[in-house]
């Protein structure tokens, strides 16, 4: 019996020598996407611990696509974690007994081999256990490090740890926590149903969606950010890549403090920003006036066509002196103008089996083509684009909206009692995709109702009609 109180002696000496001169200990401060945790407030170092699980799930990437994600606590970024320079910090990374893979993880905060990846190696069902003290203050990214590292990371296994400095950082009004990754699917973009990880697309880096917290419009639409007239916004921003480097800029805003890669180096008044695959930024700016301030990447075909938008939406008070808003509009049609052609897809990727998924499909080609004109709610705008929200036009004739559709129009148009003059082009639109996006407007906004066919379009290709100016009647 004293040779075993003796072993517990020496086993607890040796623990409380581990923990550095007693220091107090206490749970990490971590939070979900795009949250952040509360400022530290003690002004000395800790003992922290940190406890993470890794889970294998089925998760939305987009509207109708799901994909097995990879995560860190089941969301993808993973949970955001915060700590003082000079704390401690006590990692147990648990992975899930129903994950098919072992993993790890490689803080880039950590002064050590891997950052910790081999220490953390774990299988499912296991707990794995180290230690590393924080030495250097900024914003670091994590991520799985389990080979292959690459295919780890493009199933959504990174996130962002903040080492605040010792002496804290200023306050401001709002934080949030914004993460870039892109994906790699079988399937092209939209394309339904469960897409799984396709290797030639990541080597290649062909990345069929790159988007903020893993998924299109996880941070757009009712899941927006919000912050009042006035207030200071600090964005934690990181880049999981795997490959891309991210161009991050928020549409009608510069940037007052930038955090150059998540260090001390700090630039002022900045509109764009380079954010590396495998790094950070910390961005900070006052909101003036009121709106909604659009956050992407700008390599713009990203933001538009592969889910790399999200939405700041700003209230409180208008401030003419500082945006105005649209003072004067009027029809601009210099001599020879005609109508356009855009280009677009030549074909359908999945195509719609029932009226629910033709309105659905149809939702989706007219927020990519059409909102930014004729708006979120189909209200167009006064004097240059015309309703098409209880729109007389469009459910007096199926035929001619078609036909608007395939060869676009110019010329005056009376909808709903109101007489507009310009032009819409022609977007290159697939027979399935015109079909899809009529189908929604009519079964939307308080119009008619109704069904188009594929069949309808391609018979008035056939036809060929185009649509010159008339009365709407």
């Amino acid at each position: 019996m004293r040779r075993q109180i003796i072993m517990v002696a020496l086993f607890l000496l040796t623990t409380c020598n581990l923990y550095a001169g007693n220091l107090p200990v206490e749970d990490a401060l971590v939070s979900v996407p795009p949250m952040v945790p509360p400022a530290i407030t003690r002004d000395y170092p800790a003992r922290v611990i940190v406890r993470m699980e890794t889970v294998e799930k089925v998760m939305p990437i987009a509207d109708g696509v799901d994909y097995m994600f990879w995560t860190f606590d089941g969301s993808v970024p993973g949970t955001f974690i915060r700590v003082r320079e000079g704390d401690e910090v006590e990692f147990h990374l648990s992975n899930h007994p129903g994950s098919k893979m072992p993993h790890n993880i490689d803080l880039h905060a950590v002064t050590g081999p891997g950052g910790g990846a081999a220490a953390s190696f774990t299988a499912p069902g296991h707990t794995s256990v180290f230690s590393f003290k924080v030495l250097n203050p900024g914003l670091y990214v994590y991520h799985c490090a389990t080979a292959p590292v690459g295919m780890h990371i493009a199933n959504g296994m990174y996130g962002l740890i903040l080492v605040e400095p010792k002496e804290g950082l200023k306050p401001v009004d709002r934080e949030y926590y914004v993460m870039q990754g892109e994906f790699y699917t079988k399937g092209k973009y939209g394309e339904a149903g469960l897409q799984p990880f396709d290797m030639e697309k990541a080597i290649n880096e062909l990345a069929d969606y790159v988007v903020f917290n893993g998924s299109v419009g996880a941070i757009a639409g009712e899941n927006a950010l919000v912050a009042n007239v006035g207030e200071t916004i600090r964005l934690y921003v990181g880049n999981g890549g795997p490959n891309l480097v991210s161009s991050f800029h928020v549409i009608g805003e510069i940037f007052d403090r930038v955090n150059v890669e998540g260090g001390t180096l700090v630039n002022e008044n900045v509109q764009t920003t380079l954010v590396p695959a495998g790094g950070s930024t910390i961005v900070e700016f006052k909101v003036d006036v009121p709106g909604t301030l659009i956050v992407v990447d700008h390599s713009i075909f990203r933001a538009f066509n592969k889910g790399a938008l999200g939405m700041i939406n700003v209230e409180g008070a208008e401030n003419p002196a500082i945006y105005s808003g649209k003072q004067f509009d009027q029809v601009y049609l210099p001599e020879g103008s005609a109508i356009q052609s855009i280009p677009g897809e030549t074909q359908k990727l999945v195509i719609a089996s029932s009226l629910t998924e033709q309105i659905r499909f149809g939702q989706r080609v007219y927020e990519t083509n059409c909102q930014a004109c004729h708006q979120a709610g189909g209200t167009g705008i006064p004097r240059a684009f015309p309703p098409l929200a209880k729109s007389d036009y469009l459910n007096l004739d199926h035929q001619r909206a078609i036909d608007v559709l395939l060869h676009g129009m110019s010329g005056k148009v009376v909808v709903n009692g109101e007489q507009y003059d310009g032009s819409m082009p022609a977007i290159g639109l697939s027979d399935h995709d015109i079909a899809d996006v009529l189908t929604f407007l009519l079964n939307n906004w308080d119009n008619n109702g109704g069904q188009i066919a594929p069949e309808q379009v391609v018979q008035r290709r056939l036809e060929g009609k185009s649509v010159q100016a008339d009365s709407g009647h």
